[in-house]
């Protein structure tokens, strides 16, 4: 008597499409409601199964399409094999989120098809979700930062780069990347860990061929223009140096006087090498153009 009494109650104030459909053929009210319980239910179930499955089927298309959107490769720089496995990697891994995404709210809808009270669950992973997101806000953008430090190749193991500018500025190289965190050699030895959320300006030494920069201070009196070209002489040996060949890019050249106090006068030379190269070439750049202009007697005595 009870389940009648229910089925009768539900079917007085069962609106739906295919019970008025059922009771305007002749269907009578209650019949028409159980039809509606025992077929519409499942069929919803069955739709969300299916476009659960359809969309976890697209997650793939869409991932590879929004990395492709982050990474925002310049044309001016060549695309590189360690850029490309890192866009499927990340591809892998916002596609795997998004499939739990969808199933969870498949799930989720499921559950409320079969009349089971989600509050509590909800109220539940609320409370967890704001206190975990609370007390990992720091968490989350180091992971949102890596996301986009993968996905754009900003650099990658075996790269020399500096974080920061001034003072502050970290410069080594990388010895590993992930979401998380970057780890830097320094040229001292020191291995520094430095939070992706924290790094705001990169720079990249070994991204494209690097530019070495040598000063030299030469006293005041000496012979500029012989000591330009002592010292442009002095770099294109260096460059023409067997040993040395594989590291410049072009022909050194005197950049001219940079400035000039009473310490004496800077003179520049610079000269393009291949990547990270620029530091090592500099250094004996500078020992040769020192002892040119030294055993040439335009500046020092022999």
């Amino acid at each position: 008597m009870t389940f009648l009494a229910t089925t009768s109650t539900g079917a007085d104030t069962d609106r739906g499409v295919i019970h008025q459909l059922l009771v305007d053929v002749g269907v009578s009210s209650s019949q028409a409601h159980a039809i509606q319980v025992y077929t519409v239910g499942p069929m919803r179930i069955l739709l969300v199964l299916a476009i659960a499955l359809v969309l976890s089927r697209l997650v793939k298309k869409v991932s590879r399409r929004l990395v492709g959107g982050l990474r925002l490769v310049s044309p001016f720089v060549r695309a590189t094999p360690r850029g490309e496995d890192r866009v499927r990697t990340l591809t892998g891994v916002i596609a795997s989120v998004l499939r739990t995404v969808i199933w969870l709210v498949a799930v989720l809808t499921i559950l409320g098809q079969l009349d089971i009270n989600l509050v509590p669950v909800i109220a539940t992973a609320t409370v967890i979700g704001a206190a975990v997101g609370f007390g990992a806000q720091s968490l989350v953008k180091d992971f949102l930062s890596g996301v986009l430090l993968l996905a754009e190749d900003q650099y990658g193991v075996g790269d020399q780069i500096v974080v920061g500018s001034g003072a502050s500025a970290t410069t080594g190289t990388v010895e590993s990347v992930n979401l998380r965190v970057t780890r830097l050699r320094g040229q001292d030895g020191v291995v520094w860990y430095v939070p992706n959320g924290d790094i705001r300006t990169v720079g990249n030494n070994t991204e494209s061929d690097s530019q070495a920069l040598v000063d030299v201070v030469v006293p005041n009196g000496t012979d500029l223009v012989a000591a330009g070209a002592a010292a442009e002489s002095a770099a294109r040996a260096v460059a023409d140096d067997p040993e040395w060949q594989g590291v410049f890019v072009d022909t050194p050249v005197f950049a001219g006087v940079q400035s000039s106090d009473n310490d004496g006068a800077v003179l520049r030379v610079t000269a393009r090498t291949k990547p990270g190269q620029h530091f090592r070439a500099a250094r004996e750049l500078r020992l040769r153009v020192l002892e040119t202009i030294r055993n040439d007697g335009l500046a020092w005595e022999s």
